[in-house]
């Protein structure tokens, strides 16, 4: 049973990725409707090699992509090969967990500077203004 580093917190059993070929969709030429090219990526996110905070940001960062159960499902048939496919779909699955393996900086709270509030509070009496003069009727005297 090989092992995948993927980041720092997170390494993969093989076994944890459930592959599927199916055939693809799009133009192939005269294996389009023989070859089963297209390869479905199958991993379950309630996964134990994955640490609690990982598996709540990929499932927020996956979206659409997994399923009720809880599979995060990939689907690539960007390439003609069926390895080509199967190696892209991996490093697509990895990408999106070294994603959920950052760990997003906390905003801090800041007020808006005095002269902020003054430019913001200038343009608006400005833009007022300008409004102002387009309406009513126009002075003839």
């Amino acid at each position: 049973m090989a092992t995948v580093y993927v980041c720092e917190s997170v390494t993969l059993d093989e076994d944890e990725l459930k592959e599927r070929f199916v055939r693809s969709s799009g133009p192939g030429g005269q294996n389009v409707n023989k070859v089963s090219t297209a390869v479905e990526l199958r991993f379950d996110v309630g996964s134990p090699a994955l640490p609690g905070e990982v598996r709540v940001r990929l499932l927020r960062i996956a979206g659409k992509r997994v399923n009720e159960e809880g599979v995060l499902v990939i689907r690539a048939e960007r390439f003609r090969t069926q390895e080509r496919n199967r190696d892209d779909a991996r490093e697509r699955l990895f990408e999106l967990i070294r994603e959920a393996c950052v760990v997003p900086k906390r905003r801090v709270k800041t007020k808006p500077t005095r002269a902020s509030k003054e430019r913001r509070l200038d343009s608006k009496t400005r833009r007022s203004t300008v409004k102002r003069l387009r309406t009513g009727k126009p002075d003839l005297g």
